[in-house]
């Protein structure tokens, strides 16, 4: 059965001035975004999905169903590598299954695993390498990965593979042409498929709001929401058309921001109504097709009462991006090893406090094992109800399905 979507919701956005709007800012066509066939329908047959995830949930462990909430480099694996180690991205790379790590996926049942440059080496390898960390996991993993097109391509950039390549997604932006993020995802999204790659952290809903911005840049597809939301839509489109899974990142908008959170603390002054007019313009308008979404690690002051990062915030996660905007899918942290989060909290605190906050996946903790029995401690001594773990797990064991994994 296939799935049409109808195109985006015309907006009708007032011009904030962090947030410039280009004057011709319309596609070629000057037409709202067209229907896009994306596939096969991974929403249909809901019903008989979440009875199989319910049955699976039910049977499983407290062990199993906090592995699952776990995204974890495949160098994590290895306990015996420190975590320097493990979190360089360029050096002492896991590039197969040995038998340590065996025993650590049987011993820690992980969600999946994220993909760096160290861990790839070329096709061969790579395919071999994901098949045999599927077949020693009794549920299927999310095999992840940071190919977003330009410079953050773990794949493209590397030389071993003969991929198509794409000089920015602000190139593609500056087309104005939908179709063009429409092929980059289905582009990018049929060579993942054929290595056995399965979710991508793509596409890039940031919008390129401060020019002083180190982290964003041309990532984005531009500077002017309604473009960028119909870039962004088009670019989910073309992923599921490949089978791939979609993240939007990184909410609720990392554009206008001069710091970079990988090193510290980086915080915005906007309010939520001048967000929602700009930096959240693309993920409300994807908020019903992406398959996950990403929460970024700034700090919103004028948002929040509690002053901490929106990835381990309730009132962001719950109340802005459940409640208030309706989304339902999975949400995942950005990589908990980044030092906004580090220089605060240990991978302990880190990892309860993004629960609490309806964190559905946690990313890349600085130490996976200690985040893990974090979690485990807390739900045995009743600071988090194990109700509060099956609700994130059924979304989690509900989008797999989906995706028949």
């Amino acid at each position: 059965m296939k799935r049409f979507i109808y195109g985006l919701l015309a907006l009708s956005l007032l011009v904030l001035s962090g947030c410039s709007i280009n004057e011709d800012s319309s596609s070629n066509d000057s037409s709202p975004l067209p229907q896009v066939d994306v596939g096969e329908d991974h929403s249909s047959s809901i019903v008989e999905t979440e009875s199989k995830a319910k049955k699976l949930l039910h049977g499983m462990t407290l062990e199993e169903k906090i592995g699952q909430l776990f995204i974890i480099r495949p160098d994590d694996l290895e306990l015996n590598l420190t975590s320097e180690q493990i979190n360089d991205s360029t050096n002492d790379g896991a590039v197969e299954l040995d038998t340590n790590m065996q025993e650590t996926l049987k011993k820690y049942p992980i969600g999946g695993v994220a993909l760096f440059g160290k861990n790839i080496l070329n096709p061969t390898q790579l395919t071999t390498f994901i098949s045999d960390m599927q077949k020693q996991s009794t549920i299927p993993l999310f095999v992840s990965i940071d190919e977003e097109g330009g410079i953050v391509s773990r794949i493209a950039k590397s030389p071993n593979f003969d991929v198509p390549k794409f000089e920015s997604m602000q190139k593609i932006g500056e087309t104005k042409n939908v179709a063009k993020a429409k092929d980059v995802g289905f582009t990018i999204g049929s060579y993942l498929k054929s290595y056995g790659v399965n979710l991508d952290f793509a596409p890039v809903a940031d919008i390129n709001t401060n020019p002083k911005n180190i982290v964003i840049g041309n990532r984005s597809f531009g500077n002017d929401p309604d473009l960028v939301s119909k870039m962004v839509f088009a670019e989910i489109s073309g992923l599921h058309e490949a089978g791939i899974m979609s993240c939007v990142k990184h909410f609720p908008g990392h554009g206008d921001t001069k710091g970079d959170t990988h090193t510290g603390e980086v915080s915005i002054e906007k309010t939520w109504e001048e967000l929602k007019k700009c930096e959240l313009v693309p993920f409300i308008n994807s908020i019903d097709t992406t398959d996950m979404v990403m929460i970024s690690h700034i700090t919103i002051p004028n948002i929040t009462s509690d002053g901490i990062p929106a990835s381990l915030s309730n009132e962001i996660i719950e109340g802005k991006l459940r409640k208030e905007l309706g989304y339902k899918g999975v949400v995942i942290s950005d990589a908990m090893e980044m030092g906004a989060i580090t220089k605060k909290y240990s991978s302990e605190e880190s990892a309860v406090k993004a629960v609490l906050a309806g964190v559905d996946i946690i990313l890349m903790p600085e130490s996976f094992v200690e985040s893990y029995n974090g979690i485990y401690d807390a739900v045995k001594n009743g600071v988090i109800n194990e109700t509060r773990i099956d609700d994130s797990v059924l979304r989690i064991l509900n989008l797999k399905e989906s995706y028949h994994l």
